[in-house]
């Protein structure tokens, strides 16, 4: 039987024991941070949770005794997410929080030839610090739309070099680094989180949080409006259901005729209007003075209003004429819009 070293055997020890002491695992690679960035990523996790760093063979016997310890073999699926440089992150903070916290702690990078990009890469329009040479025609070979202007490099347009996955190129790398661009991103990239069974992969945790802020606030309305137009009372509903209710009775009472202190002015005021109708249509000797006095009030206030309907056709024409005169002078410019 082969001899295990004391030192592996107390790193799987104390291992499986920070795996036991929190109700968050997760899965961390740290293959690829330097030395300087982990610091400060420990200090950024210091109080929120706790990292360490280790081989992968020990992560992975550490997980299986805490998961035999536990009486949790589900724990034994995040084995199958330890790759690269693992470390593991135990905490109290839900697997959502992690996720968002160890993205945000990411910084820029600059680009390294055969390193995947984590988004897509543009290269902005506008001028540039770079001189002429050869670097110009690489551009150009590239695709990537520059030319020389006042003796520097000149982007024409915005142009994607790299989308999301896609490799950087040593070619690419000098264009990028000359440019100052920097599509890498340093930091700690999670492999998966473990909470309660369940194991989340960053295809899950990696959430738009205001696309599911309007997707619940959708929810919430559409379930208000059901429960109102249903009648199904709630703490948030009771009010408009009882107001939807008020109303409608109010409606059915005012078009029965049926008076009560809150119906009598709309049946009066409908009663009125109706009188008034017919009123228009009979003799004037046939009307008392009080009719005549309220058909007056009735004139004068449609002739109050007709000169701003007036205005708002006149307005609607002048930008019917000012649309004509837009499509017949679009050469002579934007100064046409406005003539």
């Amino acid at each position: 039987m082969a001899h295990v070293a004391e030192w592996k055997k107390k790193e799987v020890e104390e291992l499986a024991n920070i795996i036991k002491s929190y109700p968050v695992i997760a899965l961390v690679d740290v293959a690829n941070v330097p030395a300087y960035p982990l610091s400060k990523m420990r200090e950024k996790l210091r109080g929120k949770a706790l990292l360490r760093v280790s081989r992968n063979t020990l992560i992975e016997l550490a997980i299986k005794r805490a998961a035999q310890e536990l009486g949790k073999p589900e724990l034994e699926k995040l084995i199958d997410y330890i790759q690269g440089g693992a470390g593991i992150l135990a905490t109290e903070m839900n697997p959502f929080k992690l996720y968002k916290l160890l993205e945000e702690s990411k910084t820029p990078a600059p680009a390294k030839p055969g390193v995947p990009v984590p988004k897509d890469v543009v290269i902005p329009a506008g001028p540039t610090s770079i001189s002429p040479g050869p670097l110009v025609g690489e551009m150009q070979a590239l695709g990537i739309p520059a030319r020389i202007e006042k003796g520097k490099v000149s982007i024409q347009k915005d142009y994607t070099v790299l989308k999301a996955g896609e490799v950087i190129t040593e070619q690419l790398a000098r264009i990028l680094n000359a440019l100052g661009i920097e599509p890498l991103e340093v930091g700690l990239n999670l492999l998966a989180a473990y909470e309660d069974g369940i194991v989340y992969t960053p295809e899950v945790l990696a959430i738009d949080e205001e696309e599911y802020i309007n997707l619940l606030q959708q929810a919430y309305m559409h379930a208000f409006n059901l429960s109102v137009n249903t009648a199904y009372p709630t703490s948030q509903t009771i009010e408009a259901i009882i107001q939807k209710a008020y109303l409608g009775a109010k409606n059915v009472a005012v078009e029965a005729g049926y008076i009560t202190p809150e119906t009598v002015e709309d049946i009066f005021g409908r009663a009125l209007r109706a009188v008034l109708l017919i009123a228009q249509n009979l003799p004037e000797e046939l009307l008392d003075e009080k009719t005549k006095e309220l058909l007056n009030q009735q004139a004068q206030i449609a002739v109050a209003a007709q000169p701003q309907q007036e205005e708002k056709v006149e307005e609607a024409e002048e930008e019917e004429e000012e649309e004509e005169a837009s499509e017949e002078d679009a050469l002579a410019g934007l100064g046409a819009l406005f003539g």
